[in-house]
């Protein structure tokens, strides 16, 4: 049986607890066995997180010891899957860049707040991740994130639709999701689910639901027993800074 582990906390306004068990939710109807945490110790068992199939983060902001990132990244480069949406994993511990690296992203506005109606573009590619969904609008908050150009975008949005110092510059194509490798694992980042009533819309809980997947899949094609956790491993600079 596949596992995966939900690790939920942070700030309560992103609704996290609601969201871990839509997402919990989603795993159970696809056969997973799934642990729910509320705290960050859940990623200090590094061994644990190796034997993973899926890590789902849904923690906003707050602050992370650097071996309990470390510890992600090892099980990630190894092949376990790391999927998220919103603040709950590119909005997570704003002092970490090497949770940023792995991730792929980091938010920095939401010109307009809460309530901007935006369009979501689907790009159409080779990726079945995308396939059937059209391009659909949301009321909630627009991300705008620094991203990694090594990602590969599934879906943006247009920036500027609310005015600000942003709007001074060219019309900008915002990724809304993506996804990216980090060693032998699989990403996946959606931008949108400010609240769980967002996540539960049927277009995004469909992409969450593939995202999940895929990610999690990533294990049982990784090279076996050549994780990237020894001299080929990626800790980060904390210890050279």
């Amino acid at each position: 049986m596949r596992k995966a582990l939900i690790v939920w906390g942070g700030w309560d306004g992103h609704e996290p607890e609601q969201v871990a068990g839509i997402f919990s939710g989603l795993l159970r109807e696809e056969g997973f066995a799934v642990e729910v945490a509320d705290t960050l110790e859940a990623f200090a068992d590094r061994e644990k997180l190796l034997g993973l199939d899926l890590i789902v983060p849904v923690w906003t902001m707050g602050q992370i010891e650097q071996q309990l990132v470390d510890n992600v990244s090892a099980a990630v480069q190894g092949g376990t899957g790391l999927a998220g949406c919103h603040g709950g994993m590119c909005d997570a511990f704003r002092n970490n860049v090497d949770w940023q690296f792995m991730t792929g992203g980091q938010w920095v506005a939401h010109p307009g707040n809460d309530g901007v109606n935006y369009t979501v573009e689907i790009r159409h590619s080779s990726s079945p991740l995308v396939e059937g969904i059209g391009d659909f609008t949301v009321n909630t908050e627009q991300y705008y994130l620094h991203v990694d150009p090594a990602v590969e975008v599934l879906a943006t949005t247009r920036f500027p639709v609310v005015h600000g110092p942003h709007s001074f510059n060219k019309a900008a194509d915002m990724p809304v999701i993506w996804t990216k490798r980090w060693g032998y694992g699989r990403v996946y980042y959606n931008s949108l689910g400010h609240h769980a009533d967002v996540v539960e819309l049927p277009q995004v809980k469909e992409l969450m639901r593939r995202g999940l997947l895929w990610a999690a899949e990533g294990k049982g094609l990784a090279p076996a027993g050549q994780g990237l956790t020894g001299s080929g491993a990626y800790t980060g600079m904390a210890d050279s800074q």
